[in-house]
Parts: structure tokens; sequence; C-alpha cells
């Protein structure tokens, strides 16, 4: 049943990558033709995110939120980060905090809060604010001083860009589902980690820290995310979309948070001080999602 229902998936996957190839290249005429779709290619276009389908709680036999921490300096991880320079590439590649950010400014995202939680929903002018920052110099203060109210040269501008991300952050859902009898996996939402926009660029204060920015509900940024390609270095005929990447779990990561009794406490609060321990309390829990579904079919 796994295996056809992952032959499925894989076909839907691969019509989809037929019909996101850069269309009308070899016939353009002109380069604004490329990547325009003749009126028989719209017609007949069903260039949309593969729907989950419907989950009754009743189905679900077993379920763990985790939160997992994605490292964009791991080189699997590297398509989620890349093109960082979008003035050399097409216009549907971007990195994936460009196409969020993009979702979010054309009003496309809109599910977007401040924690995993989704307690305090954001505002799109609060999830600009948390990009940027803006500082006078004291030569500036003191133009001020003066009377002085023209001092744009005094004003300097910090803004986090892509090149500024590090990682990004998951919460999902493992579930058994007793109707199909697997294991499965939901995507909840994701949120680009990066550091303290108020901390760069001071040599006083130390940047190590690294912070969410925004955690977005995932299910309202599919269709964004379906829209962008990413590259596809074994055949450029085919690109994959960030949905397909992501919900095909195609990266690295490492559990960092497990809901537990403990007020779903980080790994690192309860392992103190050794990071080798950390990760072998990580991988401990995947140990543990992992055998579930082994453990089911056990009499």
């Amino acid at each position: 049943m796994r295996r056809n229902g992952f032959a499925t998936f894989m076909l839907v996957v691969l019509v989809a990558f037929v019909s996101n190839a850069q269309s009308n290249l070899l016939n353009a005429t002109k380069p604004s033709d490329i990547g325009k779709k003749t009126k028989e290619q719209l017609a007949t276009d069903n260039d949309k995110p593969l729907e989950y389908g419907f989950i009754d709680d009743r189905d679900i036999m077993w379920s763990k939120v985790v939160w997992e921490y994605v490292d964009l300096n791991e080189r699997i991880n590297l398509p989620y980060y890349y093109p960082i320079d979008t003035t050399s590439v097409d216009k549907d590649r971007r990195s994936l905090f460009d196409t969020l950010l993009r979702g979010i400014k054309n009003g496309d995202i809109n599910e977007v809060y401040d924690d995993s939680y989704f307690t305090t929903q954001l505002t799109k002018k609060e999830i600009i604010g948390r990009l940027s920052r803006i500082d006078t110099t004291d030569a500036g203060i003191d133009e001020l001083n003066a009377g002085n109210t023209d001092i744009d040269e005094y004003i300097d501008r910090i803004d986090l860009t892509a090149q500024d991300i590090e990682g990004y952050k998951l919460k999902g859902l493992w579930y058994f589902d007793k109707r199909q009898g697997e294991l499965k996996y939901r995507l909840l939402a994701l949120a680009p980690v990066a550091p303290d926009v108020q901390l760069m660029g001071r040599d006083d204060l130390d940047v190590s820290e690294q912070l969410p920015l925004f955690w977005v509900f995932y299910p309202n940024a599919r269709k964004t995310l379906h829209k962008m390609k990413v590259f596809n270095q074994k055949n450029s005929a085919y690109p994959i979309s960030y949905d397909h990447l992501l919900n095909a779990r195609r990266f690295s990561y490492i559990i960092y948070r497990e809901e537990n009794m403990y007020g779903n406490r980080d790994v690192a609060q309860y392992v103190k001080g050794n990071a080798l321990f950390q990760v072998l309390a990580s991988e401990k829990i995947k140990s543990v999602i992992r055998n579930k579904e082994l453990d089911m079919w056990n009499y």
C-alpha cells in the first residue's frame, strides 16, 4: 500500500514538473515571449499543489508534534538558500525567504504569526518592520540639536536579506493513519531564522543568537511556494517547486523540540552544556518516531 501511494505521488509530481518547465523557450521570437504559454496550454494547465485530502480525527491512532531546525550551511539544504543574488537569474527562481516575503507583500500569504502556537497574528507592516533597522549617527544627532532637519546622509539603514538567513524552523505533526495503515507527516508551519537585526553591525554586542523572524502557517503558503521553482541540477527542463521539496522532506534537519509534559521544552533546556548529547537526544526522538510504524504491526 505504501509503495502504491508513493508511486501515485511521484506520478503527480512528474506531471507537475512537465507543466512547470519553462514554456515557449525554443519557439520564442523575442525574449518577452519566453515563459508565455499558448491558449491550448493555459486551457489544459492544472498546475496547483497536490491536495492533502481530509483526515478524520478518528483515523489518527497516534500523533506527535515536533519542531525541527534546517541548517542552511549544510549542502543538501542549499536549494532553500540560493539564489541570493536575483539580478542574474529568471524571475521564477528565488530563495525560499524571498518567496515567502514576496507572498506576504503581495497579500497571497496572510496567515503569519509571532510564534509557532499561532497566538498573535502579525500584520504586513509589523513583519516588514522586523527586517530592517534605522540608526542616526552621532553626527546626525548633533545636526538635529543644531536645528538642521535634513540629515538623510547621517542615517544608516540595515536590512535583512536572503543572504542573512541562517536556517528554518519547522513545526510538523507525525501521525499514524489507521485507515491507510502507515506513518505520515504533515508540515504545519515554518519560520526563517536570522540574527537579530537590532544587533547587526554593532561590534560592541554579541550577534550570535539566531531568532525566528515570523511563523508562516504552511497550508496558507502552499500556492505561493508551488509557483516558485527550485533549480534541478540533474535536469533543468523539470524544475521542482518548494512545495514539492518540503512535502517530500528533502532536507537535513535536527529535532530541537517535541511536545512533552514539561511545557514542550527544547532539548537544549534539559540537556545542557553538551552539544553531542543534545544531538543524541534528538536522534533518540527520531528513532522513537521511526519505530512507531513498526511497533504498530507487532502483536
